[in-house]
C-alpha cells in the first residue's frame, strides 16, 4: 500500500506528538519504548500500530519470530493499552492514521517532517 504525506500533515502530527509529550509524558514515554522495541526486534511499525489500534495485523505479521519474543512484545503492547492515559495516544494515532504508523513513529523519535514528505510504501 502506498501512502502520501504532505508537509502540513506531518507538521500537524509532530505538534500533536509534542503536545502529548508535554501534557501526558508517561504515555508518551511508553509509546517511545514500544517504538524502540519494535525497531529493535525488526518488526514493522504498521504491525505495531495495528496491534495498538486493535486492527487486523495479518498482512504486517513478522515473518518468523520466537514465541517467547512475541509474547513479551504482546505483553508490552497490552501494558501500553491498559494505561489510563492510553485514550489520548489512541486519539492521536486515529487522527493522524493517514500518515502511516511508520511516519508517526519516526516523528515521535525526532525525525524531521521534511525528510518524510512524499510517498511511503507501507509494508
Amino acid at each position: 500500500m502506498l501512502t502520501t504525506s504532505s508537509y502540513d500533515q506531518l507538521k500537524s502530527a509532530q505538534i500533536a506528538i509534542g503536545k502529548l509529550n508535554s501534557t501526558k509524558p508517561s504515555i508518551y514515554r511508553k509509546f517511545i519504548n514500544i517504538i524502540k522495541l519494535t525497531r529493535q526486534l525488526q518488526f514493522g511499525y504498521q504491525y505495531m500500530g495495528s496491534l495498538i489500534m486493535d486492527e487486523d495485523p495479518g498482512k504486517f505479521n513478522p515473518m518468523s519470530q520466537d514465541d517467547y519474543v512475541l509474547s513479551v512484545y504482546y505483553r508490552e503492547i497490552e501494558n501500553l493499552k491498559t494505561d489510563k492515559k492510553f485514550l489520548d495516544l489512541k486519539q492521536l494515532l486515529k487522527t493522524h492514521n493517514q500518515l502511516s504508523y511508520a511516519n508517526i513513529s519516526k516523528l515521535a523519535l525526532g525525525e524531521n517532517p521534511e525528510a518524510l514528505v512524499g510517498p511511503t510504501l507501507v509494508r
